[in-house]
């Protein structure tokens, strides 16, 4: 957009009557290459271009909407068209008004034709320029053509447009300008010259915004700017607009809070308090602020893309430290991110990335927005809580560590039977505050019970009760059959399916995995087992080998008893009387007797005969 310098002191003369109002998108439009903000690539290689005498032919100009693509189009055919009574040549410098250039820049210069090709897509179109570009101009020295969302035209329209712009007279010029350029023939694309706009940088944005407050005698807050920059996402068409929302919203006076209401957005100080609530467990002190920020009129599904928002600046941080120097985060917001992002661990900020855009999705579906942002919350706050099996793999090897007070077990109080008892003094558990009487999770060995955990308050002790004997697991069979105690048929199939076993120990067991074994199946069997048995089991996963699993031994048994049936004289003769019949099971009947029972299937045609070829006598 325009440089308030070019646009400032054209008012109205005394004792004229006050123009029309118009906004601010239009009253500060670039009229020349200086004032085009947060395009210096274009601008630079265009300059070097005119300089130099190699002026394109044709140009194509894309990128999102309110970069400029239109404005920059019209200044270039001003270029191309530049006169005065010094010059007489195009150029990119124009220093003051040329003869052509009012009529170009307010698109009714007879020789500058702008066609919008959302409205004109059909080679009818297309061949009217066709006709024209024979001819001449009327006054200027190009005739150029500005062709406005270009991707709208017709795949006859493209065609028929291709033998001119290839080869087009030395009096015409063409500009297309879109924000589809992969709709574009790859043909056309060719034959242009193009022009990818950037976004403008918020603080670029920023600036240019206060400037304009300033020539407007405005008021302006420097987080209402932050916001206003953030919400136009680059666009400086859509930062304007938005801006003279925001004074006529404030009469004046733009403030943050107005800003803020007229956006619809919630506060972002209050959304770093509910996010650090969430990473933090206290899901109580989540809903409550929640409420509150309901109450105050935020939308459910703001907070939640706020948090997301939020989440994903705090995983960037952890990266890319010198991001708080982005001039649309405010400094408390960069502050706050940056220690959280040396709290947080990434796996922990991930999973609640994914929670929270699985939580958009659900606003967008029902009809009850605020009861599924709570639910949302209620589950981030119990996920963000508990360390990963990872970590807690890893607090058993080192001899213990603090985590999360929901890490603690519930049902099944622990205590110290004469071994040694450890704390470390670090954690990778996502933990950024909470109450000083939350639990604490020690972990204990003793030569008996092997490795377990037991949960005691930070402020006092818990009496020490006595430890229950710990469960043996010693072979495959035995935790496959305590799945079917427990009547878990789905994770005794799984079992039997997928674990190769390798080792078996108090507290501690090491398996392979077959082919198709569900991802999760670990982290299910240890939950389980810890249901199951009230203690803590540490399952993993060897890198190879392993048994095979009971399945495979069933079926490896299943199929040698059938060859030996098979080989029995007996059977064998009735497999050769009936042709197609095949053993299908061998049971045995007991040990002692060593006896087994066949079972043969009965060849696939088994049609024994007509029933009404015997007669009741018979």
């Amino acid at each position: 957009m325009s440089d308030t310098s070019k646009s400032v002191g054209t008012g109205e003369a005394a004792g004229q009557a006050p123009a029309p109002y118009r906004v601010l998108a239009r009253k500060y439009r670039p009229r020349s290459f200086d004032d085009l903000i947060g395009q210096e690539p274009m601008v630079r290689t265009l300059t070097n271009a005119f300089e130099t005498g190699r002026i394109a032919q044709a140009w194509m100009l894309t990128g999102v909407r309110g970069v400029g693509k239109t404005t920059t189009a019209r200044i270039l055919a001003r270029a191309l068209n530049y006169e005065t009574d010094d010059i007489h040549e195009p150029t990119i410098h124009m220093s003051g008004p040329g003869v052509h250039c009012q009529a170009i820049m307010e698109g009714r210069h007879v020789d500058v034709v702008e066609m919008d090709a959302a409205s004109h897509t059909g080679i009818d179109d297309v061949r009217e320029i066709i006709a024209q570009v024979r001819y001449r101009p009327v006054s200027a020295r190009y005739k150029v053509y500005i062709i406005d969302e270009v991707h709208m035209l017709s795949n006859q329209a493209f065609n028929g447009l291709l033998k001119t712009l290839e080869e087009p007279p030395e009096h015409v010029k063409f500009v297309f300008a879109t924000t589809e350029i992969r709709k574009v023939p790859i043909t056309v694309l060719s034959r242009c010259q193009r022009f990818d706009l950037r976004r403008v940088e918020s603080a670029t944005l920023i600036q240019h915004l206060k400037k304009i407050a300033d020539a407007e005698g405005v008021s302006i807050e420097d987080d209402a700017l932050r916001l206003i920059a953030r919400a136009a996402e680059g666009s400086v068409r859509d930062s304007l607009s938005l801006t003279d929302q925001a004074i006529a919203h404030g009469a004046g006076t733009v403030t943050a809070l107005a800003v803020r209401d007229m956006l619809g957005l919630a506060d972002r100080i209050r959304i770093i308090d509910l996010f650090e609530m969430l990473m933090a467990g206290d899901a109580a002190g989540a809903l409550k602020e929640l409420r509150e920020q309901y109450a105050a009129g935020a939308d459910p599904a703001v907070v939640i893309s706020e948090l997301a928002d939020f989440s994903h600046l705090v995983t960037t941080l952890r990266y890319v430290p010198d991001a708080v120097e982005d001039a649309a985060i405010a400094p408390v917001e960069a502050e706050r991110g940056l220690e959280l992002s040396q709290k947080l661990s990434i796996r922990t900020l991930g999973q609640v990335w994914q929670m929270l855009l699985k939580a958009s999705e659900e606003l967008r579906n029902t009809t009850t927005p605020r009861q599924a942002a709570e639910m949302a919350l209620i589950r981030i706050a119990h996920a963000a809580d508990l360390p990963s099996p990872d970590d807690l793999l890893r607090l058993l090897r080192e001899g213990g560590g603090d985590v999360p007070a929901s890490a603690a077990p519930a049902a099944s109080p622990a205590g110290s039977d004469g071994g040694a008892t450890a704390t470390a003094a670090g954690s990778n558990a996502p933990m950024v505050g909470g109450s000083g009487s939350a639990p604490r999770l020690v972990a204990s060995s003793s030569g008996a019970g092997g490795p377990r955990m037991e949960a005691r308050p930070l402020a006092r002790p818990a009496p020490v009760a006595a430890e229950p004997e710990a469960l043996a697991i010693g072979n495959i069979e035995a935790l496959a059959r305590l799945a079917e105690d427990k009547r878990d048929s789905l994770m005794r199939v799984s079992i039997r399916r997928y674990l190769r076993p390798v080792r078996f120990q108090p507290g501690r067991i090491e398996v392979g995995l077959a082919e198709g074994a569900p991802q999760t199946l670990i982290g299910d069997l240890m939950k389980r087992l810890h249901l199951w048995t009230g203690q803590r089991w540490v399952v993993t996963v060897a890198s190879s080998g392993g048994e095979p699993t009971l399945d495979e031994r069933d079926e490896t048994r299943r199929a040698s008893l059938i060859d030996d049936a098979a080989s029995d004289p007996e059977v064998a003769a009735i497999l050769s009387a009936f042709p197609g019949a095949r053993i299908t099971s061998v049971t045995l009947r007991d040990d002692s007797a060593a006896s087994e029972e066949v079972g043969i299937a009965p060849p696939e045609d088994d049609f024994l005969g007509d029933p009404d070829e015997f007669s009741e006598d018979d």
